[in-house]
């Protein structure tokens, strides 16, 4: 019973990191297409955002699979 609950936590970490790190790129590339000369700043902060989303359903993977 428990392993079908933590699979479906971990799908919802993964979709909610899927869903994040589109929105930071999605945002990011907006923000260069209206401030081009700005590109390798913005760029270092969409990397920077991604990595702090991909560690956040990281730890809630494992938060997952460590309540089972």
């Amino acid at each position: 019973m428990f392993g079908s609950i933590t699979a479906i936590g971990m799908g919802l970490a993964v979709v909610g990191a899927g869903i994040g790190i589109g929105n930071v790129g999605g945002k990011a590339m907006e923000a260069i297409a209206r401030q081009p000369e700005a590109v390798g700043d913005i760029r270092a902060n969409m990397i920077l955002m991604a990595a702090l989303v991909e560690g956040a359903a990281l730890i809630a993977i494992v938060f997952s699979y460590l309540s089972n």
